[in-house]
């Protein structure tokens, strides 16, 4: 059986240093606040304000380290809640999505692009999907066996790279549609 853990991520920021500097200040750097299970990855200790069309969002953590580009995550509710069109896109790939105002304490960003719904992906090390014969942004699906609310997701991505660590990811609203909990396996379907 192909299993792998199950993780929620909530809606979060990822930001360039040239942004981060805007809305902390001038030199900034991250505050780790603990590492993700992703190697490098960590949430930080700093939190902004997301604002779209409709309404604002506050309170939304960053991730680190700073990327080459800014993109902001959300579930598809937070996205309808602040008036964004959902847009459900793989991670980078930005072009065409909404943009947003992202506000922080001595300053804020409008970001003409990068308002995403994260696509349901899970990520693999090189080992693990050559030993279940799957390759790199092979689309797959995930039986999610859990009390009264079992689900089948298609339409899965895998990403596979050796600085990845075994697991899936879902937003809030896929994981609450399912019931997930900490710890949480589920089966990879070809």
């Amino acid at each position: 059986m192909m299993e792998v853990l199950l993780e929620t991520s909530a809606r979060h920021v990822h930001v360039t240093q040239e942004t981060l500097e805007v809305l902390f200040g001038k030199g900034y750097q991250l505050t780790k606040k603990k590492d993700l299970s992703q190697p490098g990855q960590f949430a930080c200790e700093e939190r902004v304000t997301v604002t779209g069309p409709k309404k604002a969002l506050a309170n939304v953590s960053i991730l680190g380290p700073v990327r080459p580009a800014d993109q902001v995550e959300l579930s598809a509710t937070d996205a309808r809640s602040i008036g964004c069109p959902i847009v459900v896109r793989e991670s980078g790939d930005l072009d065409g999505t909404p943009g947003c105002r992202i506000s922080g304490p001595c300053g804020e960003v409008e970001i003409s692009q990068g308002v995403i719904v994260a696509k349901r992906h899970i990520h693999l090390v090189p080992e693990t999907a050559e030993k279940w014969g799957i390759e790199n942004k092979q689309i797959v699906s995930v039986k999610v066996n859990s009390d009264g609310r079992s689900a089948i997701l298609g339409d899965v991505v895998v990403r596979v790279s050796e600085k990845f660590a075994d697991a899936m990811h879902i937003d809030t609203d896929e994981s609450n549609a399912v019931s997930a909990v900490p710890g949480m396996m589920v089966e990879i379907i070809k």
